[in-house]
């Protein structure tokens, strides 16, 4: 099995604890309010902590698919989170997993910093290729920024 690492930082304007709140302990629910192609979040096995396999449901391109997401840590101390997609439409035929390790530490003016690395497990001597790797960031961006925007919309939250 092959290994890819990648790794992302961003600066927000939202606090770690309100970003960490929103999609690690709130996600299920908020995700789908504020991503419109995601239609549900469901748990499918296990109670939320590491191990627990959830379904999230999405339309793309006027098909429903599907993700496998599998907690793999959750340290909310630290404001960290882990999990991999195990499963689904965004898993190629030549990873067998991709993992994403969140960590929100403090940032500029009470924002936050948000660091993200990704890991793809590849099949055999398998490489992403540039297209998988593009689309997976434009929507992993496209999620935080989702969330990011709710949250400064709604500084009640």
């Amino acid at each position: 099995m092959g290994l890819f690492k990648f790794e992302d930082e961003t600066t927000s304007p939202v606090s770690p604890a309100k970003l960490y709140k929103a999609l690690v302990n709130d996600g299920d629910n908020l995700i789908p309010k504020v991503v419109e192609a995601i239609k549900s979040v469901e748990t499918i096995e296990g109670n939320g902590g590491p191990g627990t396999i959830k379904k999230l449901t999405l339309v793309e391109g006027g098909e429903t698919k599907y993700l496998l997401h599998k907690v793999e840590t959750i340290d909310e101390a630290n404001f960290g989170y882990s999990y991999s997609i195990v499963g689904g439409v965004a898993l190629p035929d030549t990873v067998e997993k991709i993992t994403f390790e969140s960590k929100f530490a403090a940032g500029p003016n009470g924002g936050s910093i948000a660091k993200l690395t990704v890991k793809y497990h590849t099949k055999g001597d398998a490489q992403p290729s540039e297209e998988e790797l593009k689309t997976g960031k434009a929507k992993g961006d496209a999620l935080f920024k989702a969330i990011e925007g709710y949250l400064v919309a709604n500084p009640d939250y």
